[in-house]
């Protein structure tokens, strides 16, 4: 189970403000193929060109950004992702000040990129797959392993004294606390996360 700390995340200057890489691949290399990252946005102008890049953004904190793409202007709030491509003429105003956003950018051809944001449940987990990662955005959370389905549990381990069939004493899951932007990477055997408030779960498909 991996979870990148969002206070691990170097900040790195741009023209508008400050942006931290979540994640790259393949293996964070500098040419990547597709990058999760939030950015702090204190300053309306344009985007730079990303010829080839597919993007997602979604604003994460703050409450509108307002988007001009091949001039045409979209008013994104927050929490509502918006796709468009790195070969448009884009630029940003700042109508209700600085914000957050996050960023998902995919090369055409190799990855394909989605976003969704989804209200968490303390009853009902959430999973994080493979190929995917998960951004807490809001409220309080925690994330733990896949629970083990009841067919998959040895009958000699799961006794009512708590230990397994050595006589020790079975050792609980792990259960991690996480903090606003902190994100779970997914995997097979999919990370849980439970709690209140908003998540992002962003998934990165290789292109068929």
């Amino acid at each position: 189970m991996q979870i990148i700390r969002y206070a691990s995340l170097k900040a790195m200057p741009w023209a508008g403000g400050a942006t931290r890489q979540i994640a790259a691949g393949p293996d964070d290399a500098a040419s990547w193929d597709w990058r999760l990252s939030l950015a702090d946005v204190a300053k309306a102008g344009p985007f730079s060109p990303l010829p080839g890049i597919d993007r997602i953004i979604t604003v994460v904190e703050g409450e509108l950004i307002a988007l001009t793409v091949d001039g045409v202007e979209q008013a994104l709030e927050k929490y509502r992702p918006f796709r468009f491509s790195g070969d448009s003429e884009t630029s940003a105003t700042l109508p209700t000040g600085a914000l957050k956003d996050l960023n998902l950018m995919t090369r055409r051809g190799a990855f394909k990129g989605y976003a969704a944001i989804i209200e968490l449940s303390k009853k009902r987990p959430h999973p994080v797959f493979a190929d995917q990662f998960a951004v807490l955005l809001q409220g309080s959370a925690t994330v733990s392993p896949a629970a083990v389905e009841p067919a998959d549990v040895d009958p000699v381990v799961t006794t009512l004294d708590s230990t397994d069939d050595s006589g020790a004493a079975a050792v609980p899951p792990v259960v991690e606390s996480l903090g606003k932007f902190d994100t779970v990477v997914g995997a097979d055997a999919a990370p849980e996360i439970s709690g209140r408030g908003f998540l992002a779960v962003l998934s990165v498909d290789a292109a068929s």
